[in-house]
């Protein structure tokens, strides 16, 4: 998962994209980047490995001048964890292209054969969004005469949607001209438009999640549609088109579950209410299976999970209780790159307060069960404080398969759920009782607000792939690509790499 943000405005975007980024940084902690552009200075660029604040110091900063820029966070999905592979990445022909991308094309080993082998197009990394990158750049190069037009960029952006399959959120620059930004068909990732008044003229920005508006004060407009393009040129004029081909607008559910911030709005849904409407789904499921509890507590797994803990608590009638202190100068355990990192990470991040521990039946919740590493090490935490009794519920149904279209799940085999049953599952975590989300629950609780989407991509807990171009051989060849083993033996190798050059 990744954060893109693109702006265009009358006044200097470096500060403004460092701000949206900050508020995007849940979204990607492996690298960040910027580029910005001024008619004066040209372009300008800054990317690296790390943290927003630690890639851009002041310094940093007072190089970025321009008007026009896009921005992006990035954990890894595809490619891997180098600096080579930060993004936005850029193709000098045509024009100059800038690209900052959210998502995973599934068809990404065909398209790389067919950029080197036909379009005679150069590859320097692993990475799906540098071909997603060159796909666009042929295709505008062979429309554009001279100065390309609004309809030179929608008909090249048709021709992506044509060639590219999965799920994918897209902000690009093209140099001396505009931003360019669109989603795929299925509208899988997020992207959001919004605008501002300044001295008589909009800025208009384009992000993946509301929040970065809302730091920024601009104006929410709406979500971009499945397919649609907005082309935004450098004096402030915005064209938008409408995708011609199929559409079929099936977000992704795990946005509302885990990876969102809560005060963010997507696709017209509030994912604060869909947590909090996750919770008493989830009460209500406890009830059924559980109804003779005898639960003491609520206690959530900071942080994604509070909202859906507090109505967990209200709906059983039993209190609320904030148990684990977290260590907020750690990162996201879920997004962490490896198995070791994640389970040593769990008692560096959290700490139980034991008072609410002791003697007490406890109900720990949190939004999901991925990996299971972090139930198992907070459920023996609590136990650790003194817990009498250790039920676990999860706000998400079982994650029984990978997820292809940009969340780091590519593994089966490392998913807990995977093949096992709930009884199965509890006993490795070591709770006392689990209980799971349905996932009829998870759908009635996101899509309440918006009856307009009707369906969700749910791939991870029902396997049921929205491109439908998702074959065994497909998610096999994923496997043996992204496991941690595979990640852990990449390293290695860059390490040794790093040695001899150092040598």
């Amino acid at each position: 998962m990744c954060g893109v943000v693109g702006i265009v405005s009358a006044q200097p975007v470096n500060q403004a994209l460092y701000n949206a980024l900050t508020v995007m940084q849940h979204r990607g902690q492996d690298a960040a980047g910027i580029v910005t552009w001024s008619e004066e200075n040209g372009l300008k660029q800054r990317k690296s490995n790390g943290l927003v604040r630690d890639v851009f110091r002041h310094r940093h900063m007072m190089r970025l001048p321009g008007t026009v820029g896009i921005a992006h966070v990035r954990y890894p999905t595809a490619g891997g964890s180098k600096s080579s592979e930060a993004q936005p990445f850029y193709v000098n022909s045509p024009y100059g292209i800038c690209l900052a991308h959210n998502g995973n094309l599934t068809n990404y080993d065909e398209l790389a054969e067919l950029l080197i082998r036909e379009d005679r197009r150069h590859l320097s990394t692993n990475s799906d969004s540098e071909v997603l990158l060159n796909v666009f750049a042929h295709e505008l190069h062979i429309r554009a005469n001279g100065r390309p037009t609004a309809e030179d960029i929608f008909d090249a952006v048709t021709a992506v949607h044509k060639r590219c399959t999965g799920g994918y959120a897209v902000v690009m620059m093209i140099i001396g001209f505009g931003i360019v930004a669109f989603r795929d068909p299925n509208g899988i990732r997020p992207l959001v438009l919004g605008e501002r008044d300044v001295d008589g003229r909009k800025d208009y920005i384009v992000a993946s999640e509301s929040v970065a508006l809302d730091v920024l004060q601009f104006e929410r407009v709406r979500d971009v549609k499945p397919g649609e393009c907005i082309y935004v040129e450098n004096d402030g004029v915005m064209h938008a088109h409408d995708f011609d081909g199929e559409v079929r607008h099936t977000p992704c559910i795990f946005e509302y579950v885990y990876f969102a911030r809560p005060d963010t709005i997507l696709d017209d849904l509030s994912v604060y209410k869909a947590r909090l409407r996750m919770g008493e789904q989830l009460a209500g499921k406890i009830v059924r299976e559980f109804p003779d509890h005898d639960i003491d507590v609520v206690i959530p797994i900071p942080d994604t999970s509070r909202t859906a803990a507090l109505q967990v608590a209200y709906h059983l009638g039993v209190k609320y209780r904030e148990g684990f202190i977290k260590n907020r100068y750690i990162g996201r355990t879920f997004i962490m790159p490896g198995q070791a990192e994640r389970a040593q990470s769990v008692r560096r991040k959290l700490n139980a307060i034991d008072l609410e521990f002791r003697g007490k039946n406890v109900l720990l919740v949190d939004d999901s069960i991925v990996r299971g590493t972090t139930s198992r090490q907070i459920i023996k935490l609590a136990r650790e404080a003194g817990a009498e009794k250790v039920y676990f519920a999860s706000a998400a149904p079982p994650v029984r398969f990978p997820n292809v279209y940009g969340i780091d799940m590519p593994a089966a085999s490392e998913l807990i759920a995977n093949g096992r049953t709930v009884d199965e599952i509890q006993q490795l975590i070591g709770a006392d009782r689990l209980i799971y989300q349905d996932l009829h629950g998870l759908i009635r609780s996101v899509r309440h607000g918006n009856s307009a989407i009707s369906e969700f991509d749910t791939s991870c807990f029902s396997g049921e792939y929205v491109t439908g171009n998702v074959t065994e051989e497909y998610l096999h060849e994923l496997e043996e690509r992204r496991n941690d083993a595979a990640k852990q033996a990449r390293q290695s190798k860059r390490k040794q790499a790093a040695n001899v050059v150092g040598l």
